[in-house]
């Protein structure tokens, strides 16, 4: 949908959260970077979602996490947009990140809310606020309460709605009546996106306008096609892709993201499940329950004939 602002809405169906490859050494794996943005652009995913947390952010130097965003940028070339991360408990270091993605020409920023000091909602408004204030671009809330310990309320978010740069939000309550809630008090402008892969369906039935997926780096264009098939109502059709695909989404939080997901795309020989702490792989146990899923869907077939 076409905004006052031109493409400042574009944020819409599947988006990926993407990881970020380290090689053996720790160091940043910028070759597989470049082929998995690619891999993604070409399976029709709609947008790109480079350094949140999926890309586990916090272990990147700033110097890294601007060189993901550059890659991300350089790989899509405006075929699709880019939504950088910025996220933090400092407001004034997340306003510092987000003028430098803006700098490199991103379409926006996903900035999650600030952890750990567990803000009040006046505070949570006024940590936007004062963002958007900063920069030119849009930005997109990112309310996931189970990991930063706070919830970004309904009437919070249809006052940032009021600000003309803050397009949308990414919500992870997993509380579908919150969603309503939300869906009920925005203007229709404002972009709700789904954080949970699995909730996606019920989430855009209610009229939000798509997802920032997790699975989507291990199944791009089949989560692209479900939200598509969600955005034109056909829900019959993004029904059998939940379907098929449920037990990926939920065997891929089988222990905290991003190991799971990391951990099956090295089974499907796309990257090495290489992680910074203090994230670490997953337990043998795990891994087994990973690899029985990705065997079921014919995923580490379709590996082996890759390579």
């Amino acid at each position: 949908m076409p905004g006052p602002y031109g493409r400042w809405y574009v944020f819409t169906g599947c988006g990926t959260a993407l990881v970020t490859p380290f090689r053996r050494d720790l160091s940043l794996d910028e070759e597989t970077f470049r082929r998995l943005v690619r891999r993604q652009i070409d399976a029709g995913i709609d947008f790109l979602v480079p350094c949140g947390t999926t890309g586990e952010s916090p272990t990147l130097t700033r110097a890294e996490h601007l060189r993901v965003v550059e890659i991300a940028l350089d790989e899509a070339r405006g075929k699709v947009p880019v939504l950088g991360g910025a996220g933090g408990y400092s407001t004034s270091e997340v306003i510092e990140l987000a003028l430098d993605l803006q700098a490199l020409g991103v379409d926006g920023v996903l900035s999650v809310t600030p952890y750990y000091n567990k803000p009040s909602q006046e505070g949570l408004y006024q940590h936007y606020r004062a963002i958007a204030a900063s920069v030119r671009i849009p930005i997109v809330v990112y309310s996931v309460q189970g990991r930063t310990g706070v919830n970004v309320e309904p009437a919070t978010l249809a006052r940032l709605a009021r600000i003309e740069n803050i397009v949308g939000v990414k919500e992870a309550s997993g509380n579908i009546g919150q969603m309503a809630t939300i869906l009920n008090e925005v203007p229709p402008t404002f972009t709700v996106l789904s954080g949970d892969d699995a909730v996606t369906i019920p989430l855009m039935a209610l009229g939000g306008r798509g997802i920032i997926s997790v699975v989507s780096n291990e199944i791009p264009g089949e989560m692209a096609r479900m939200a598509q098939a969600c955005l034109r109502g056909d829900f019959e059709a993004a029904r059998a892709i939940q379907k098929r695909y449920l037990p990926l989404m939920n065997v891929n939080f089988v222990e905290s993201n991003p190991i799971p997901v990391k951990a099956g795309m090295g089974l499907m020989g796309l990257l090495d499940p290489v992680y910074r702490l203090p994230m670490c792989p997953p337990s043998p146990a795990s891994l087994a329950k990973i690899e029985t899923v990705l065997e079921s869907l014919g995923l580490l077939e379709k590996a082996r004939v890759a390579s």
